[in-house]
């Protein structure tokens, strides 16, 4: 089971994404459960990002909505990013 570590920085843009998208809380909330659980589940579409982005990696909230992250993978450490649409997060 992998821990979630949350930055303040994140915690911000969350706050701000769950106000303005308000109906994929549900969504959100499985998202990171199932992060924790089994980071390399299936349903959340795990892929390492490219370019400047190369450090970093992206799961699905759903189609639309995904959560960068730092996947710290010998520790079972995962440091959300940023949330948004495909545009917002790349």
């Amino acid at each position: 089971m992998a821990e979630i570590l949350y930055t303040d920085s994140y915690l911000k843009r969350a706050k701000k994404f769950i106000k303005k998208h308000s109906n994929l809380i549900s969504q959100y909330e499985k998202t990171l459960k199932l992060l924790e659980i089994n980071p390399y589940h299936p349903s959340l579409k795990l892929h390492r990002l490219r370019g400047t982005l190369s450090e970093l990696y992206s799961v699905s909230i759903n189609i639309s909505y995904r959560i960068t992250i730092f996947f710290i993978i010998q520790d079972d450490k995962i440091i959300p990013i940023d949330i948004g649409s495909h545009d917002e997060v790349y």
